[in-house]
């Protein structure tokens, strides 16, 4: 077979696949940051803090259900630490701190 019969026969094949790709990778950004929030987080968010959609209880940081934090305000705070809380920097990326500080925000109220 020629190169030209080849490539013929492994489009169908590749036209498929990249259609399925997308769905496959497709992750809703909320429910990994609640994932984060739980248990992806080390220490978890939620040893610490309370919020009502994750069922955490947590007491020694604020209450996010009444504090009600815009998704800057978490990032940032995930990011530097505050007060007792840790930095994640190092160990959660850019996009696990982005899809955690827009759960916690929408999780808590915040438009």
């Amino acid at each position: 077979m020629s190169s030209g019969r080849h490539r013929g026969l492994l489009a169908p094949a590749a036209a498929a696949f990249a259609l399925w790709m997308p769905a496959a990778e497709a992750v809703d950004p909320l429910a990994a940051g609640r994932k984060l929030f739980t248990e992806g987080a080390s220490p978890p968010c939620a040893l610490c803090h309370t919020l009502a959609d994750a069922g955490a209880a947590g007491a020694i940081g604020p209450v996010l259900d009444e504090l009600k934090p815009d998704a800057e305000r978490v990032a940032k705070a995930i990011r530097n630490g505050i007060g007792q809380m840790p930095s994640y920097r190092a160990t959660l990326s850019d996009a696990d701190i982005e899809a955690l500080a827009e759960y916690v925000s929408k999780a808590a109220g915040r438009p």
